[in-house]
């Protein structure tokens, strides 16, 4: 097995709101390893955003705050460590591909100076040098003309080109790791399937790690290796990517898979998952998906279900399997 290049253990994010206390991400445990794309997967509000901003400290404080955990960057405890090792770390060696391109990029400065702000940290970069750097960059993620288009500002690009920028802008630090939140979230189908194209060439060129967000269940299997599936702040299942889509064990995994349109069938109908997602402020007790699950039992309600292992690397947090995590 690859070593872990990221590990995190118990990890709890809370919101500190007039309603009360949103437990966004609420004791999650995971480990990255070196050269792999790890998909983490949910409905919207589950906490897969949450726990990205985690790991490179940019919750916003008030009200949002890491209240336990640990998050090691090889053997660098990230939550213990100064504001200022930590920006140093932020795009040099843990990057972050944001969802919405638009608000990410400034609008006020071209795309080749917003790219070009990390390769002049280096001081053996020459103006001269940053400039094909970044055009390079430009070019590792299919930038047409990126010669020409360093010059452009971000409201002159399309969708699809300017999170060509962000991903070009978070690869300008060499990171050992990159972090894409649902990146191709505001696109259309056919760049959709460019831009994933471009983040399976980047993990295999440059042996990057790939901590890959998304709700969208049905892309995973065209860039992960394993997949996590979080609801309500916490992980309910863990597994490769084939083991997962072709066999489910979560009752909330199975209804997911269940939901995935069917290609074969024009009129089919679309499944859908009864009831709606838990308050994060007054969670039900118990497993949180008992309210809406159809195999529910009694323990469901009053138990928080343990880790279970059910094959060989392959845990799934669900009183349907008996046999616990030692």
């Amino acid at each position: 097995m690859t070593e872990a290049i990221l590990r995190i253990r118990n990890l709890r994010t809370y919101f500190f709101t007039r309603r009360g206390i949103v437990k966004a991400v609420d004791g999650i445990d995971f480990d990255l390893r070196k050269s792999e794309c790890l998909c983490l997967v949910g409905e919207s509000g589950c906490g897969k955003t949450v726990t990205a901003l985690s790991i490179l400290n940019l919750v916003d404080s008030p009200p949002g705050r890491v209240v336990s955990g640990e998050i090691y960057y090889d053997s660098l405890n990230l939550l213990k460590c100064p504001p200022d090792q930590i920006r140093r770390i932020r795009g040099k060696e843990i990057a972050m591909v944001f969802q919405d391109a638009q608000s990410a990029l400034n609008p006020v400065f071209t795309i080749g100076d917003q790219i070009a702000e990390q390769v002049k940290l280096r001081p053996e970069v020459n103006q001269r040098e940053a400039k094909e750097q970044v055009i390079n960059l430009l070019k590792e993620v299919g930038m047409p003309i990126p010669e020409k288009m360093i010059g452009y500002y971000p409201h002159q690009l399309s969708g699809g080109m300017r999170q060509r920028a962000m991903i070009a802008m978070s690869l300008s630090g060499d990171p050992q790791i990159l972090i894409a939140d649902e990146p191709t979230t505001a696109v259309d189908v056919t760049v959709k399937g460019q831009i994933l194209d471009i983040f399976s060439q980047l993990k295999s060129t440059r042996q990057m790690s790939l901590l890959f967000i998304t709700h969208e269940l049905g892309i995973v299997s065209e860039i992960g290796d394993r997949i996590m599936v979080m609801y309500g702040g916490k992980i309910v299942e863990t597994a490769t990517v084939s083991e997962l889509l072709n066999n489910p064990k979560h009752p909330y995994t199975i209804s997911l898979i269940k939901c995935l349109p069917d290609i074969t069938q024009v009129m089919g109908r679309l499944e859908s998952i009864p009831g709606t997602v838990p308050s994060l402020i007054n969670p039900p007790s118990g497993c949180l998906f008992h309210p809406r699950c159809d195999k529910a039992m009694a323990v469901c309600s009053k138990e928080e279900p343990p880790p279970f292992i059910v094959a060989e690397g392959r845990t799934v947090f669900c009183h349907l399997y008996s046999r616990p995590e030692r």
